[in-house]
């Protein structure tokens, strides 16, 4: 099933696919080695909008699906669907078993694409080329770093409830916390809250919230434990990470335990970038991440 899109900046064709007895909604450009990008909370496919628009002229096939509940694919209820890290990965991995995807692909992840994305990789390494990741977190919750307060808020119930899932301020939020700028741009800000346009299309916005995991106690912590003992195994693969250091939550810090399990990876900073880096550095992101995909080809 496809159909076109309308937002300004996102002139992609929309495709379809049951992944778990619900609709996911995928991008896929192009011809050539296949390229996943694998997003977070609370963004889409619109997020690597300029990957998408450049990958397939280089000669990959450009893939970006939207987790269930997330962009344009179903949004079921919490009766419904688990929401939760383990049923992510389950559900990529059955996405890309959907779509025939058994040679070698490279990763893109973002934020929850990370633990998503990676967590699929290190147990299909024999399935995987290269990695590029952005601003996120392979691991629990280091010793040396707090989540937020205004997170710690969010996963509350009730607060989360009103003040996600209701107001919307979770998004509205990111969008002025997760730029290194004052303001993202109107195309970057049309687009990033276009699905999210009602509480009950914000349902996923606030699970993924409430599944960040502050202790052993939650369900995502087993995951992300497995994640952390097997990502070095990623290290052996050509990895290029572009972190913005402007980030409140995915900081330095975090970029130091990462970098502490991916020694060889190659780092970019841009300390006048935020959490949604890709928005806020994409000149210089996206002809270095097209250089590194191509090297070797």
């Amino acid at each position: 099933m496809t159909a076109a899109t309308t937002l300004p900046g996102f002139d992609f064709v929309q495709k379809t696919v049951d992944i778990g007895g619900h609709t996911m909604a995928y991008v896929d450009e192009g011809t050539g080695p296949p390229v996943l990008h694998v997003h977070g909370n609370p963004t889409w496919s619109f997020y690597f909008r300029s990957l998408l628009a450049t990958l397939p002229g280089d000669g990959f096939r450009a893939i970006a699906p939207d987790h269930i509940g997330m962009g344009r694919s179903d949004k079921p209820a919490l009766a419904d669907y688990p929401h939760t890290l383990a049923r992510r990965v389950a559900d990529l991995t059955a996405f890309v078993d959907a779509l025939d995807l058994h040679e070698p692909l490279s990763l893109v992840v973002h934020d929850w694409g990370g633990p998503i994305g990676l967590s699929w990789a290190v147990e299909h390494l024999d399935q995987v080329d290269k990695v590029v990741v952005l601003n996120t977190g392979a691991f629990p919750l280091p010793a040396d770093k707090r989540i937020p307060w205004s997170l710690q808020a969010a996963r509350l119930p009730v607060i989360g409830d009103v003040a996600v899932r209701r107001l919307n301020a979770f998004s509205l939020g990111a969008l002025a916390l997760g730029s290194g700028r004052w303001v993202l741009g109107a195309e970057a800000r049309r687009g990033l809250l276009a699905p999210y346009d009602s509480p009950a299309h914000r349902v996923a916005v606030h699970a993924f919230v409430q599944d960040i995991p502050t202790g052993p106690a939650d369900p995502a912590h087993p995951v992300l434990v497995r994640l952390a003992e097997r990502l070095p195994l990623l290290d052996a693969l050509p990895v290029q990470v572009h972190w913005g250091m402007k980030d409140p939550v995915f900081d330095g810090t975090i970029l130091r335990h990462l970098e502490g399990r991916l020694p060889h990876a190659d780092v970019h900073r841009y300390p006048d970038a935020g959490h949604y880096v890709l928005e806020d550095a994409a000149d210089r992101i996206v002809p270095s991440v097209r250089a590194f995909l191509a090297a070797g080809r």
